[in-house]
């Protein structure tokens, strides 16, 4: 006679003879969320036009163009002195806005200066103003965004640009100092420059945008570069961007950060000169098999910076010819 089949009983009291048991995972009740806030409703594109055949008398305006228009607005670009910084001044000021570069040099360099005059020639209601600022001094960063806010009245947008690379060194002769140094310029003067804008426009209830330069390196490694506080520092940005975004996006505050990949800057071209055969390097590792040029972020930033990225915030857009898809 054989022994009797054993029962093994779950938590329900069912045994495993009747079968597998449904397993249902649980979820947070919905009926313990806030109340959403509504959608924003303006006639814009398929509205526009279903508008337009209900209403015969609607003019039709195309609004593509107003979307990234930056005119009568106020911004701050932190290192717009020269390259992508200057880049990204030279764009906001061409859509329209009034725009400050924020740098050390207590003189701004020629380039800016036939940017500015260039803008003038350009009469799109948009200017470059110079200001002398250090993006790791707190008050001086707060003092100087406080004084342009209150001078119109408004702050809309501030790009956190500045920062620096540093030396390249093996991991374990990098000097302490410099990865402090970068640290502090790379990540907390992108923290005060941040802070002091957001401050401006919470007080203000602007509607604004916040763009922290980053890098692909914040995402990757480059191979066969060593410059760990760089990596470390830029995805230490792209974190931070995060976090503010959090914080603030229900004051309709966006903050995003643009990651280049390897740009064709001057700084860029003299360090070229050195060593010309990294170009092939550094381009091998993409694949459109070249570097960008600073023209090629233009698009980025006026879409970031405009309320054509009215529902975009806590983002890091990549702009580096597809070398993070490999």
């Amino acid at each position: 006679m054989s022994p009797p089949e054993e029962t093994v009983t779950t938590g329900n009291n069912s045994s495993v003879a009747d079968g597998p048991q449904k397993v249902v995972l649980p979820i947070t009740p919905f009926e313990t969320y806030p109340k959403a806030r509504a959608a924003p409703k303006e006639l814009i594109g398929v509205e526009a036009a279903l508008h337009a055949a209900k209403n015969p008398d609607f003019q039709a305006v195309s609004t593509i163009a107003g979307q990234f228009s930056l005119k009568d607005k106020v911004a701050i670009v932190t290192g717009g002195n020269s390259g992508i910084g200057l880049e990204y001044s030279v764009v906001l000021a061409e859509l329209g806005a009034i725009v400050y570069v924020l740098d050390l040099p207590e003189a701004p360099s020629e380039d800016y200066a036939a940017c500015k005059a260039y803008i003038k020639k350009l009469a799109t209601g948009g200017s470059l103003e110079y200001r002398v600022a250090n993006v790791t001094d707190g008050p001086g960063m707060a003092k100087v965004t406080h004084e342009i806010a209150e001078t119109h009245g408004r702050l809309d947008v501030c790009i956190a640009n500045a920062g620096i690379l540093g030396p390249v060194v093996d991991c374990h002769e990098y000097p302490a100092d410099w990865f402090r140094k970068i640290m502090e310029v790379n990540v907390t003067g992108v923290f005060l420059t941040a802070q002091a804008a957001i401050k401006e426009m919470l007080e203000r209830k602007i509607k604004g945008s916040v763009i922290f330069t980053a890098s692909m390196s914040g995402s990757i490694i480059n191979k066969d570069m060593h410059w760990i506080p760089y990596t470390t520092a830029k995805a230490a940005v792209v974190q931070l961007a995060k976090a503010f975004a959090c914080e603030v996006g229900t004051n309709e505050i966006r903050v995003n950060c643009i990651s280049p990949g390897h740009i064709r800057t001057r700084m860029t071209e003299a360090y070229l000169g050195v060593e010309p055969l990294i170009e092939n390097c550094w381009a091998a590792q993409n694949p459109m098999n070249r570097l960008g040029s600073v023209y090629e972020l233009r698009g980025t930033v006026a879409y970031l910076a405009s309320d054509a990225s009215t529902y975009t915030t806590g983002h890091d857009l990549q702009v580096c010819g597809g070398h993070t898809a490999w």
